[in-house]
């Protein structure tokens, strides 16, 4: 069983930068794969990013690479995603979960999400 909780969402000018953390509880977090996906109103929840157990293999989806970093610190449980030069587009709920891919049904536990607003 793995518990997450997120936080380090806010309201940020387009171009500014966020840093969102998930907290993990539960033994099994190091050896667990890690995802972050996000929703918009009115839209599907998106694949954003991937990390694998030991942090070596990461994976973005088309629309962040580049601008967005996915990191993890299995001392502290703690999965991160390092949003710069964010866009209007970027705003949605941002969620964790544990598991691997990019397809939403391959991950187990989610967190309750952090709100994420991009104003131009």
């Amino acid at each position: 069983q793995v518990q997450l909780v997120e936080s380090g969402g806010g309201l940020v000018q387009a171009g500014g930068s966020l840093r969102l953390s998930c907290a993990a509880s539960g033994r099994t977090f190091s050896s667990s794969g890690m995802g972050w996906f996000r929703q918009a109103p009115g839209k599907e929840r998106e694949f954003v990013s991937a990390i694998s157990w030991s942090g070596l293999i990461t994976s973005y989806a088309d629309s962040v690479k580049g601008r967005f970093t996915i990191s993890r610190d299995n001392a502290k449980n703690t999965v991160y995603l390092q949003m710069n030069s964010l866009k209007p587009e970027d705003t949605a709920v941002y969620y964790c979960a544990a598991g691997w891919g990019s397809n939403r049904f391959n991950y187990n536990y989610w967190g309750q999400g952090t709100q994420v607003t991009v104003s131009s």
